[in-house]
């Protein structure tokens, strides 16, 4: 199953992401982890290299910015091109961004070859992808509408309540509420639902209460589980 996601954003994941494969005795030991700067993605690098001090290699491929627009790979003593930039293809490919991606190699005494290098580095990291595909680790991102429906307190509840299982079927997210004079109820809403949501609250309303929209967002949206990256 293909994963939807809007024009031009990629995904990402929201925890770290273990999967292990063995080829020829060698182990191979894919990490994915998310990171949105350089420094946190080396700080992911650092922990793995002092956890695992024992193994030979730790190649790494990293996509970073909210338009995957930042990008660093490393081979770490294989031989040029077998590991970092076969990983950062499968990345590339996958559509995925604000990750680094960490493939410790414990060897098992039989050389793979260049060809058989990539296809155990790319292969390991596709499958952590598959991986946080199944256990519901990825994220879709979505430029959502900032949206505030402002109701007097008598009817902030049943509001609420209308909202909660409005956002649910309609891919938006709730956000914290807001009192003073009236609460200020907030959502995060995709622009192609806003004329369903202010039929919705107005009829809820009698016709009183009308959505103002704001400012656009990028928003981290939860994916079910089984979907597929890229």
């Amino acid at each position: 199953m293909d994963l939807p996601r809007a024009v031009g954003l990629p995904i990402t994941i929201a925890r770290p992401v273990d999967h292990e494969v063995v080829i020829k005795k060698s182990r191979f030991l894919a990490h994915l982890a998310p990171a949105r700067s350089v420094a946190e993605a080396d700080a992911v690098i650092a922990r793995l290299r002092k956890e695992l001090w024992d193994a030979r290699h730790h190649c790494v491929a990293m996509v970073l910015g909210t338009h995957a627009d930042q990008a660093r790979s490393s081979d770490d003593g294989e031989p040029s091109g077998t590991a970092g930039v076969p990983m950062l293809e499968v990345l590339r490919r996958r559509g995925v961004t604000d990750l680094v991606a960490v493939v410790t190699r414990y060897f098992g005494g039989v050389k793979l070859g260049a060809g058989g290098l990539v296809r155990a580095y790319s292969g390991a990291v596709s499958a952590a992808l598959d991986e946080a595909a199944a256990s519901g680790a990825l994220l879709r991102r979505e430029l959502l509408l900032e949206v505030e429906v402002a109701v007097t307190h008598t009817d902030a509840g049943r509001i609420d309540n209308l909202l909660r299982d409005w956002a649910q079927s309609h891919g938006s997210v709730m956000e914290p509420p807001a009192y003073d004079a009236v609460a200020h109820l907030r959502l995060l809403v995709p622009r192609h639902e806003l004329e369903t949501l202010t039929a919705d609250v107005a009829a809820a309303s009698a016709g009183v209460l009308s959505p103002a929209v704001g400012e656009a967002r990028v928003v981290d949206v939860p994916v079910p589980p089984g979907s597929r990256a890229g």
